[in-house]
């Protein structure tokens, strides 16, 4: 099953700006909108993999993972 994300581009001061809505970090900036819609395209596809590549360390990993969280109460009190 193919999955679908959507793209948004604008044109800017010379520059096409472009994103992709459903993923965080995906965006590109080209000289022409051909370029945009190849880059965006490429980033997404590394995007994907490298989320798919931690997902699977994680769960293997899962086990030994610490999450750290920092202890502001001090700092409240201060």
């Amino acid at each position: 099953m193919q999955k679908l994300f959507t793209a948004v581009d604008r044109h800017e001061g010379g520059w096409w700006l472009g994103w992709v809505k459903e993923v965080a970090g995906v965006n590109c900036q080209e000289r022409s909108l051909e370029d945009l819609k190849s880059s965006l395209q490429q980033t997404l596809r590394e995007a994907l993999a490298l989320d798919s590549h931690f997902k699977k360390s994680i769960s293997t990993f899962k086990d030994e993972m610490v999450i750290y969280e920092e202890d502001r109460s001090a700092e409240a009190s201060a």
